[in-house]
C-alpha cells in the first residue's frame, strides 16, 4: 500500500511543530471549524439521554431518514431510507462498496488526477485500474465520449468513481453530463459510484446528485466536509436494493457500527441553524480560494485547474521545479508550508493523448484552502517569498 502523501505531508509538519516551529497546514482538506452549534447541542443531549451502544450495522433509522428528506429537499431526488447505509466516514463507504461490488481482476475506472485512496484501496483488493486522463480539454472530468473509447478497446469497466467536486481540481460535472454518464453506465452495467462528498462547498457552478438520474448507482456522501465534523468520522452511501443487504454484512463485519454518538447528533446537521453556520464557512472558503490563486498567479503558476468547488487548487509547477514532491519538502522544511505533491493523484506519466502540458503529477501541487484565513494568507505569501529567493 502506497502511503497517501497528504497524511505524511500533515505527519511530517506535526513533527516540526513539536519541535517548535510554526507550520502552515495547506495539505489537508479539513475545516479548521468545530460541528455547528446545534451538532454539539444534539451530542450533549445523547450524551445525557442515550446508551450510546452499538447501532444497526447501516445506522440508526432516525438519521437515514433524514438524509432521505435531505436529498428531496436538497435535488429533489426521490431516496428510500432503506437504500441508505451509514458508515464510519464515506472512507467506510467506499472499502464496503469495493468489496461488495467488484472482484479480484474487475476493471475499475477512475480519473487521473483522482483520489489517491480510491486507487490504493481498489489496489488493494486485487483491482485492475483503468485511468481516464482528464485535464483542461475535459475540465478535468470524465466523459462518455471516453467511456466509449474504453468500451471500444474492449475494456469496458465493472466500475467507474468520479467525484464532483473533485478533489484534487475542484472541477463540477454539469448536471446534464452526469446524466449522461449515469444512463452510459446503466446501459453498459458499469457501476457508477459518485463521490459528493464535497457537496455544499461551491463557487458558483451548482453539484447534482446520481441520485436523481438512476437507482443502480451510487451516492456517496460525507458529514466531514460541508459539515465540518471531520473527526466525528461519519458518511453514508445511496445504494441499490441488490447490494443493501451485501453492504450492510461487511460493515457489520469491518466497523460493527458507525460511531454511536456521532450518528445522534449529525441528525441536526441539516437544522436550519447549522446551514446558516455551514453556509458561512463556505463564504470563507471562497475568500481562501481568491487568496491562494492570487498568490499563484504572483509564482506564474499558468495551468490551474477551475476549482469550482471543495477547498483545494491543483497547480502546475513545473516551471519551478522537476519533482514536485523534492519541491514540497523543501517548501515544507524552509518556511514550514506543508502542500500536497500531485503525485498522490496522478502518480504515472502520461503518455502523449494530446495533453499540453502533459499531466505528470510530479508536475503539480494541490493547496488546501480548508483553514481559516490567516492561515491560508500566512502561508501563501511564505510560498511565494520561497519561491522568489529560489
Amino acid at each position: 500500500m502506497p502511503p497517501f502523501r497528504a497524511m505524511e505531508i500533515l505527519k511530517q509538519g506535526n513533527q516540526l511543530a513539536a519541535q517548535g516551529r510554526q507550520v502552515y497546514s495547506l495539505c489537508l482538506g479539513q475545516p479548521s471549524t468545530p460541528a455547528p452549534a446545534p451538532v454539539l447541542d444534539a451530542a450533549r443531549e445523547a450524551l445525557a439521554t442515550q446508551q450510546l451502544g452499538y447501532t444497526d450495522s447501516n445506522g440508526i433509522q432516525a438519521l437515514r431518514t433524514r438524509i432521505a428528506k435531505h436529498y428531496l429537499e436538497q435535488y429533489g431526488a426521490k431516496v428510500n431510507p432503506d437504500n441508505i447505509v451509514i458508515t464510519t466516514g464515506s472512507s467506510a463507504a467506499f472499502t464496503a462498496i469495493f468489496l461488495a461490488a467488484f472482484e479480484a481482476g474487475d476493471l475499475v475506472a477512475m480519473t487521473r488526477p483522482g483520489y489517491a485512496a480510491y486507487r490504493n484501496t481498489l489496489n488493494a483488493l486485487g483491482c485492475e485500474i483503468v485511468d481516464i486522463d482528464t485535464g483542461p480539454q475535459t475540465r478535468w472530468q470524465p466523459s462518455v465520449d471516453q467511456l466509449e473509447q474504453l468500451k471500444k478497446q474492449g475494456r469496458t469497466p465493472a466500475g467507474l468513481i468520479l467525484a464532483s467536486p473533485s478533489n484534487p481540481t475542484g472541477t463540477i460535472l454539469e448536471p446534464a453530463e452526469l446524466e449522461a454518464i449515469a444512463k452510459w453506465c446503466d446501459e453498459n452495467e458499469c457501476l457508477l459510484i459518485s463521490d459528493e462528498i464535497y457537496h455544499g462547498i461551491t463557487y458558483g457552478p451548482e453539484c447534482a446528485t446520481v441520485a436523481s438520474y438512476s437507482d443502480q448507482n451510487i451516492a456517496v456522501g460525507s458529514f466531514s466536509k460541508y459539515y465540518s465534523m471531520t473527526g466525528w468520522r461519519l458518511g453514508w452511501a445511496v445504494v441499490p436494493t441488490e447490494l443493501v443487504h451485501p453492504v450492510e454484512l461487511l460493515l457489520g463485519n469491518l466497523n460493527l457500527s458507525a460511531p454511536t454518538l456521532s450518528q445522534f447528533a449529525a441528525i441536526a446537521a441539516f437544522d436550519a441553524e447549522s446551514v446558516e453556520q455551514l453556509d458561512a464557512h463556505v463564504e470563507r472558503y471562497a475568500k481562501n480560494r481568491q487568496i491562494v490563486l492570487e498568490g499563484l498567479s504572483q509564482i506564474d503558476c499558468k495551468l490551474v485547474a477551475p476549482a469550482d468547488g471543495a477547498f483545494y487548487c491543483f497547480a502546475d509547477v513545473s516551471h519551478l521545479c522537476e519533482d514536485s514532491a523534492d519541491w514540497a519538502a523543501d517548501l515544507l522544511e524552509a518556511k514550514g508550508v506543508a502542500v500536497t505533491p500531485g503525485i498522490d493523484f496522478s502518480p504515472n506519466s502520461v503518455e502523449g493523448d494530446g495533453l499540453d502540458p502533459v499531466l505528470d503529477g510530479k508536475n503539480f501541487i494541490r493547496i488546501s484552502f480548508a483553514g481559516s484565513t490567516e492561515e491560508v494568507t500566512r502561508g501563501m505569501e511564505l510560498l511565494v517569498e520561497f519561491v522568489r529567493k529560489n
